[in-house]
């Protein structure tokens, strides 16, 4: 179960009501329209779990595996590595993930080492099957590992991407296993699409639940049940020239790879030129609590008053770890600690900064998450798009496509072309 607590300052007037009621009905019409189809994932994907797993019962490669190789960048691997990290923990047995992302040759080659072909599956994702970087370590994916397309080696590749696209056609030459994403869903919408679906149910993890989680919230969200979205998507949208960043200050370790997905999902979706030809967008920031609680919070406490922060809380990290009742010479002064568990900790940190920051004016609102499990992510992931949909809807953009990334690909490949 998730809680959504606000506490922002904010009361809707007739015009932000006008504002909610316009956003939430442009919602219902991409939805019905399919125009972003993000919102049936949680339902259209199950199949894609079956079949998932019927592959694996029958390939002898993701039988005897116990690594799978993701390579894509992303939109392609964000949401994957978000799950993956919250979830790992209670899947000791789950088949381990490595994201080859980035052109770092060192990087690179450091992860090669760690790669044992014959107990490895590789899944290149790639919605347009053009991604430069993702194509690049594909190939050399394939030479390192001295892959054969035409022979059992093409057991141990699977392609996720758009039907039609580049890789798809490649796929079809050499007769690959291959998943196809919808058409109208962006890449940094896609983790409840193949993109995620897949390599999460081979590695081991219950899909099922997430998809659930996902809808349970898409559901709720158009039976006009969640009306503490539009507040805040009107809040931000209303305020975010004054409050130009908002920071998801996440507690807890595993949740970092999420603020990660955040702020792709935040950034690439708002930041744009308005209708009327505006510069726009709030500017997304992830923190970790309570560790960056000792370098960016003193920037909220008295820096500028520029910024909104959405905390993200775990209130049962179902852990029973204690901090020892030792008595240290000298250090009897955080001894009234003794005996708490860190789970008490962690979350007394978390309010203790909120109610700080509160005092301070900041605007601040929490997410509570009663413990770490597949229905609550799902809810979590699609919690963020909706509110991602909300907010670009509010700010007169188009959400869903990304014209300034564009622009540096066509530039980098015409410098690629001069040499």
């Amino acid at each position: 179960m998730i809680t959504y607590d606000l506490n922002i300052g904010w009361q809707a007037d007739d015009e932000a009501s006008m504002m909610m009621q316009d956003a939430f009905e442009q919602l219902v019409y991409e939805r019905e329209n399919a125009i972003a189809g993000y919102y049936n994932l949680p339902k259209s994907s199950k199949p894609i779990i079956t079949e998932a797993k019927a592959f694996a019962a029958s390939n002898d490669a993701v039988n005897n595996s116990d690594t799978i190789v993701v390579v894509g960048i992303g939109g392609s691997s964000l949401g994957i590595k978000a799950v993956d990290s919250m979830l790992r923990h209670k899947y000791p047995a789950a088949k381990r993930l490595i994201f080859l992302e980035n052109p770092d040759p060192v990087d690179l080659q450091m992860k090669f080492s760690m790669i044992e072909k014959e107990r490895s599956i590789f899944i290149v994702i790639s919605k347009s099957g053009t991604t430069v970087e993702t194509m690049s370590i594909f190939k050399a994916v394939l030479a390192r590992f001295e892959i054969d397309l035409n022979k059992s080696d093409k057991d141990r590749i699977i392609a996720i991407t758009d039907e039609g696209s580049a890789l798809c056609r490649f796929v079809d030459t050499h007769s690959l296993k291959a998943y196809t994403i919808p058409h109208n869903v962006g890449g940094r919408f896609s983790v409840l699409s193949s993109v995620g679906i897949v390599p999460l149910t081979l590695a081991g993890y219950d899909t099922c639940s997430l998809l659930e989680g996902g809808a349970s919230m898409v559901d709720r969200f158009f039976d006009a049940k969640e009306e503490h979205m539009l507040i805040k998507a009107a809040f931000i949208a209303s305020n975010w020239r004054e409050y130009r960043t908002n920071v998801l200050f996440a507690y807890g370790n595993s949740l970092e790879d999420f603020t990660k997905w955040y702020v792709q999902l935040w950034g690439e979706s708002l930041g744009k030129i308005d209708r009327c030809g505006n510069r726009v967008g709030p500017t997304p920031a992830g923190h970790i609590g309570s560790v960056d609680q000792h370098s960016f919070l003193q920037l909220l406490m008295q820096g500028p008053k520029d910024k909104s922060v959405t905390f993200l809380k775990v209130e049962d990290f179902e852990s029973s770890l204690k901090i020892p009742d030792i008595e240290l010479k000298h250090i009897e002064r955080v001894d009234y600690l003794n005996g708490h568990t860190f789970n008490e900790l962690i979350n007394a940190e978390c309010d203790a900064t909120m109610e700080a920051l509160s005092k301070e004016e900041v605007p601040v609102d929490m997410i509570k998450l009663d413990k770490i499990d597949e229905e609550n992510i799902g809810e979590l992931i699609l919690y963020y798009e909706l509110l991602t949909s909300l907010v670009g809807s509010m700010l007169h953009v188009d959400t869903y496509n990304q014209p300034g990334v564009e622009m540096g690909k066509r530039i980098l490949a015409e410098k690629f072309k001069k040499v």
